[in-house]
């Protein structure tokens, strides 16, 4: 599996590249900055990009538009961004075009190698790994709203937020210390009650809740 890496500090891009290298990716390329984030990912065709939101020259989003101009030119290149902070609007832009493949992690989750590899893995594959950070504040923001979001019951809720971290029933089920029978009565739930059509594919039906989370009124 090839990665194109974006990261502008040194240490954790080399720490990064040997982590994943550790892992049986191949990197493609790593970079530290905007520009050269760009040439790459036109270059390189990778399975997966990795990259920082700030990077030079702008150090504002210049990782997260190189990534979505790239997502442009190749619809559903999986992209997976890191940042340092919980950004809502990095959120939504990398949710924007509801195509699989995304995936938005705080800095810190780095640290604990394995969930760092799996959401690489789980993000180019077509599927989704959002923080929990981001979700809980995505949910947060709605939370206020008289739509169906109102209407589900705290269960549910929770059911929701692990879905919208990528997670399957199976994993929720053992999450929250319950059958994977109860996760699927919860799950239908949920989509009944957000008016959204049952799906068997996992990633359509995280980004189907992620998008109406973030865009539905």
């Amino acid at each position: 599996m090839r990665v194109v890496l974006a990261e502008d500090l040194f240490l954790l891009r080399d720490g990064l590249v040997r982590l994943l290298q550790a892992h049986g990716f191949e990197i493609a390329a790593a970079v530290e900055s905007g520009p050269e984030l760009a040439a790459a990912l036109a270059e390189l065709n990778p399975d997966v990009a990795v990259v920082d939101v700030r990077l030079p020259p702008t150090h504002t989003d210049e990782g997260l538009q190189c990534a979505l101009d790239a997502r442009r030119k190749r619809p559903g290149l999986p992209v997976l961004v890191l940042s340092q902070h919980v950004e809502q609007l990095y959120a939504r832009e990398l949710l924007a075009d509801g195509s699989g493949g995304v995936g938005y992690l705080l800095k810190d989750r780095v640290f604990d190698a394995e969930q760092f590899v799996d959401a690489v893995r789980r993000v180019a594959a077509g599927g989704t790994a959002m923080d929990p950070q981001v979700i809980q504040q995505l949910l947060a923001r709605r939370s206020g709203d008289d739509g169906p979001l109102a209407r589900l019951t705290p269960r549910e809720r929770e059911v929701l937020e692990l879905m919208a971290q990528g997670r399957s029933n199976a994993a929720i089920a053992g999450k929250l210390v319950v059958t994977e029978r109860a996760i699927a009565k919860h799950t239908a739930n949920i989509f009944a009650k957000l008016g959204l059509e049952v799906s068997d594919d996992d990633n359509r039906r995280v980004l189907a809740v992620l998008a109406y989370l973030d865009h539905g009124r």
